[in-house]
């Protein structure tokens, strides 16, 4: 079936006689990393402190009673953890690990992770949905132990980028042509910020992790009645447990009448990992490695359970109703040849990044950053996020020789 997005008041692109897309004038399909986010590229990063091995005194303090507590004797529990390890790890191949930044953050810096979630749901596998490797969502995480923030920031997966070896795209279509490597580069060059993790997360594993910590508070905007999602959530705030909250990940077309049901399924989505996040910030060591565990079935990362130990304390003590920001790429829906597309508006994009890389809140207005699933008066929306909506941006027409950087051409035919 045909996904449905919210087309009002958005307009449709003109068309050359050659009947291809023509990109409106300020939106292209990708930043190049360098020449225009220079302040936030890779080369902002080569004067960082030199690597140093993430075997921080208090990370081993950690991991040393997590050994203990869980395998009952140090053998015992270094045999556990490295079998959560080699779980996480099933799926990650050299390619992953070259796409991913050779410089990594020193431990206690800040640093960017890319999380991808998939749904292999029995109805998605059934149904012969499941045939090629694609994202349902794709969130580029900033972690800073030092300001104990989170950056949360969705990349639209109908994004017209250009892909490295490909050529202009949807920017999920990395994904099946090249695997969670050409993922990792293209988001990394599209974003301009070395990209040092790499976390793939089944849905189930949001269930595993939910169901592991006897629930999470989360205020649901509306009620949730979406049969395609798994069922009915109700509004307000409540405790769910891993079947509701996976309904909250999945569902769409319940906000219809809003919006882009991709937009809120995407804020719902960030608002399930901040309440994830606080719960095991607030959890002991113990149910700590439980989570991880129960969860490692349903994960593929290049980090080890010490890792993620560590990255965990460092990060106590921050407060997640008001630390945990949540935005997405600004982009405005197009409908060309029968195909959705999202252009990204450049100017804001470099903006958020701008803010985002310098430990910044991604929006100035602070209301819009909170993570709480989107409000309903459209400002969730990639058309409102320009600020008028169904706007382009000032001088915005459509024109056939609208510059694309990278040298894409925006007339060029796209596929997928």
């Amino acid at each position: 079936m045909k996904k449905q997005k919210n087309t009002q008041n958005v307009e449709q692109p003109a068309e050359s006689n050659a009947g291809v897309a023509i990109v409106p004038l300020g939106f292209a399909p990708t930043v190049p990393a360098k020449a225009s986010v220079h302040a936030y590229s890779r080369d902002a990063y080569v004067s960082r402190k030199p690597k140093r091995r993430r075997g921080a005194k208090i990370a081993l303090a950690v991991v040393l009673v997590l050994l203990l507590a869980v395998g009952g004797v140090a053998f015992g529990g270094v045999m556990y953890v490295n079998s959560i390890t080699d779980k996480l790890h099933k799926n990650v191949d050299q390619n992953l690990m070259q796409a991913l930044s050779v410089e990594k953050a020193a431990p206690g810096e800040p640093f960017y992770m890319l999380v991808m979630g998939v749904d292999r749901s029995e109805e998605r596998v059934a149904a012969g949905d499941m045939d090629t490797f694609r994202s349902d969502s794709m969130i580029l995480a900033r972690i800073d132990p030092q300001q104990k923030n989170v950056s949360l920031v969705s990349i639209e997966r109908d994004t017209y980028v250009s892909i490295e070896g490909y050529g202009p795209d949807k920017i999920n279509a990395s994904a099946a042509l090249g695997g969670s490597a050409l993922v990792v580069d293209t988001i990394s060059k599209f974003a301009g910020v070395p990209i040092d993790h790499y976390v793939e997360i089944d849905f189930d594993g949001f269930k595993a992790a939910v169901d592991s910590l006897g629930g999470i508070e989360v205020d649901v905007p509306i009620t949730i009645d979406d049969p395609m999602a798994g069922g009915r959530v109700e509004e307000g705030l409540q405790t769910l447990n891993g079947d509701q909250a996976l309904i909250l990940c999945r569902s769409r077309h319940s906000y219809d009448d809003y919006g882009s049901g991709d937009y809120y399924r995407m804020a719902n989505q960030r608002m399930v990992m901040g309440a994830i996040a606080k719960k095991i910030l607030s959890s002991d060591v113990v149910t700590m490695a439980n989570t991880i565990n129960a969860m490692a079935d349903y994960i593929t990362t290049d980090m080890d359970v010490q890792t993620i130990v560590e990255v965990a304390t460092e990060m106590r003590g921050m407060n997640a109703d008001e630390d945990i920001y949540s935005a997405m790429n600004p982009t405005v829906p197009t409908y060309v040849n029968d195909v959705w597309y999202e252009y990204c508006d450049l100017e804001a994009w470099r903006t958020m990044m701008g803010r985002v890389d310098a430990g910044l809140p991604p929006y100035a207005d602070d209301r819009r950053n909170l993570n709480d699933g989107g409000t309903l008066d459209g400002t969730i929306t990639g058309v409102q996020e320009l600020g008028v909506e169904g706007a382009a941006p000032a001088g915005g027409a459509l024109l056939p020789d609208a510059a694309a950087p990278m040298g894409v051409d925006p007339n060029a035919p796209v596929s997928y």
